[in-house]
């Protein structure tokens, strides 16, 4: 009888292409794993991991059961659901949910309160993490539900194991102190801020890419990026008390814009794409959270 852990475990060290990512990823020690996986191959009565260098590769055998190990592990979590429901007499479980940290506030939040009186029964265990983070932990289960963002121009990743709906287009806003001689235009020429520092996320976000890319595709010059947060607020702060500048979203000005002037790029529209990825079984339970979560997004950005 193969054991659901140690196949669960071998999906993991497939996905992760080392016994220590895998190890990390979910709190073990290599060694551990390493003992777990023998025992799975003599369950198996056949090599299911082969070296390459310093990472290791499955076999064929290998890859047969992590193809299955998905389908169990997925009917499994189906069932858990389902007995869930049945003793609770409603729509009960455990949903887990990731988010970056604006949706996190203006829809993740909204929708575990509205739960909370619609579906007592539903625990939502909730964290902030970006794309990079939870897309992976989606596909290995670690997540039920996760929303996610693509900026104008930097297509995310396309999983043909996960199903994606659009949840909401938000604009990117040029965010100025507002004392900036350019504030007084309706809509400001990113072409006149060269002069300017400006605030954005850390190397290796999509916001740091699209903030360098506007600059340079609209406003034809190299950024002065002085500051890095990959807190929003924090950003929005820096503008309102350093002078610098920042291309921000709706969903992140929806928390109040005192102190800064707000204007469209004078030339073009700017966007990003928020969007709601789960795996494509969903039981009553994660679809329940999903229905919230459309419903906040619904609501989220100021002109809603």
């Amino acid at each position: 009888m193969l054991d659901l852990h140690r196949l669960r475990l071998l999906r993991e060290v497939h996905d992760r292409g080392t016994v220590h990512g895998a190890a990390r990823a979910l709190g073990y020690t290599p060694s551990a794993i390493s003992q777990q996986l023998s025992v799975l191959e003599r369950e198996a009565g056949t090599p299911l991991l082969e070296r390459i260098g310093r990472n290791v590769r499955l076999t064929t055998a290998g890859q047969v059961l992590v193809r299955h190990a998905s389908t169990l592990l997925e009917g499994v979590e189906a069932a858990e659901a389902e007995l869930a429901t049945i003793a609770a007499g409603r729509v009960a479980g455990l949903v887990r949910v990731a988010s970056f940290q604006s949706a996190f506030l203006r829809i993740v939040a909204p929708a575990i309160r509205a739960l909370a009186a619609t579906h007592p029964d539903i625990r939502v265990e909730a964290s902030e993490l970006e794309v990079e983070q939870a897309a992976p932990a989606l596909r290995l289960q670690q997540l039920d539900v996760m929303i996610g963002d693509e900026y104008d121009g930097q297509p995310r990743a396309v999983h043909a194991d996960l199903h994606r709906e659009s949840l909401l287009r938000e604009q990117i806003r040029v965010v100025l102190p507002e004392d900036h001689p350019e504030a007084a235009a309706e809509r400001v020429s990113i072409a006149r801020l060269a002069d300017v520092p400006w605030a954005s996320c850390h190397p290796g976000t999509g916001h740091r890419e699209m903030q360098v890319r506007v600059c340079r595709e609209l406003g034809g010059f190299e950024p002065d990026l002085r500051y890095s947060s990959d807190d929003f607020l924090i950003l929005l702060e820096l503008v309102r008390t350093t002078g610098a500048g920042a291309l921000l979203p709706d969903l992140v000005l929806a928390h109040g814009t005192a102190g800064v002037a707000v204007r469209l790029p004078a030339e073009g529209e700017v966007g990003r794409g928020v969007f709601l990825l789960t795996r494509r079984t969903q039981n009553p339970t994660v679809a329940a959270v999903a229905d919230a979560l459309r419903t906040a997004a619904s609501q989220a950005t100021p002109d809603s």
